[in-house]
């Protein structure tokens, strides 16, 4: 059986294994147990539920090189996580984002060995919580946390956008605002305040704010929810609120406006609550450091011109403390966060050995 044939096989039984963010543990135990049976050290979950192993190197003294991919998925447990397989794809829910960018994490254990490589500094391999949505990037903030500067950098793993080199993060500042009324019934209290009303207009507000093409900003209203009846005037509504910004001034500057119109919407019976639930910060390296032109040369050898990139991934935490990251994907497919979710399976291969060929080059040598 090839390599590819066994990441395929690893990945349905990880894909299988309902894993939405908060409630990973699962997937996550799956991942420690496996870890275990391939003989790494040093085998944990930590306090956040990010799964730990080792591979020593060499040199004990040298920094280690961090591999991760997010366990968590945003398909509630309610979903169907039926798979199949068709004209060379595999469909199925959450397959590409991440189930295998975590399936990929033991392809290169299983690649090291075949290939004999020879690890000089310490390799960690780390399957972690809290990617996606209102996770926050919890799980990398403990990762981070955990090793400090002490880390040569991050190999951050993505199951599509092979090709793709991410090096700069995008910040992203979330909020839930909150509406409240006194309410009432819409014939005897016409004229009284509406939660939903209330909302609806602030929302039109901020909707109708300039955003800057350069440096590209974005505003999304994700959510929205209020009202218990056709006929009653909502005492409450909620949406949340999603802005990003490759510049952090930029975002801080548009932050201060919605703030602001936030704030400006209070009067007599209406409360307007705003509450920060999530805060991505941004950074980046130069094209020109060693991780991003080691990615571009490794994807080169395997005939894919690098495309450089910036994203909101789990790269963002050490990205914004100045600590060495890219994200790389392992295979091309799409329809990523719907139910008909695909990865191509040729590609595999070939995203498989660039991100082999970026671990020897950063953390390893053949033995001769």
């Amino acid at each position: 059986m090839t390599i590819v044939d066994k990441l395929l096989d690893l990945t349905l039984q990880i894909q299988q294994i309902p894993a939405p963010t908060f409630h990973e543990e699962m997937r996550g135990r799956f991942v420690h147990d496996l870890f275990q049976k391939e003989n790494l050290k040093d085998v944990s979950m930590d306090d956040a539920g990010n799964v730990y192993g080792r591979l020593f190197g060499k040199d004990q003294k040298a920094k280690p090189l961090i591999v991760s991919a997010h366990l968590d998925t945003v398909f509630p447990n309610s979903v169907n996580l039926q798979s199949r397989e068709e004209a060379g794809k595999v469909c199925a829910p959450g397959i590409g984002d991440n189930s295998l960018g975590v399936g990929a994490l033991f392809g290169i254990i299983w690649s090291l060995q075949r290939r004999k490589i020879e690890l000089e500094c310490d390799l960690w391999l780390v399957a972690n919580v809290g990617e996606e949505g209102l996770g926050d990037l919890r799980g990398m903030k403990a990762v981070v946390e955990r090793f400090g500067a002490e880390a040569l950098g991050y190999l951050v793993l993505e199951g599509l956008a092979l090709g793709h080199v991410y090096h700069k993060a995008i910040g992203v500042k979330r909020y839930r605002i909150h509406a409240i009324t006194t309410g009432g019934h819409s014939w005897s209290d016409y004229g009284k305040p509406s939660a939903v009303h209330e909302l609806a207009s602030l929302i039109t507000k901020l909707t109708s704010m300039k955003l800057p093409r350069e440096p590209r900003t974005t505003m999304n209203i994700g959510t929205l929810s209020g009202g218990t009846g056709i006929n009653v005037l909502a005492s409450e509504a909620k949406c949340e609120l999603d802005l990003r910004s490759e510049d952090p001034q930029t975002l801080a500057q548009i932050t201060k406006q919605v703030e602001a119109l936030i704030h400006s919407a209070n009067r007599d019976c209406v409360k307007m609550e705003m509450e920060v639930i999530g805060q991505r910060p941004a950074g980046e390296i130069s094209p020109n450091h060693r991780f991003v032109q080691t990615a571009i040369q490794c994807l080169r050898k395997q005939g894919v011109e690098a495309v450089l990139t910036s994203g909101s991934t789990d790269a963002n935490i050490p990205l914004s403390k100045n600590i060495p990251a890219v994200v790389m994907g392992i295979t091309t497919g799409g329809s990523a966060h719907t139910m008909h979710e695909y990865i191509n399976i040729e590609p595999i291969a070939k995203g498989m050995e660039s991100v082999v060929e970026f671990v020897e080059a950063l953390a390893g040598n053949k033995k001769q």
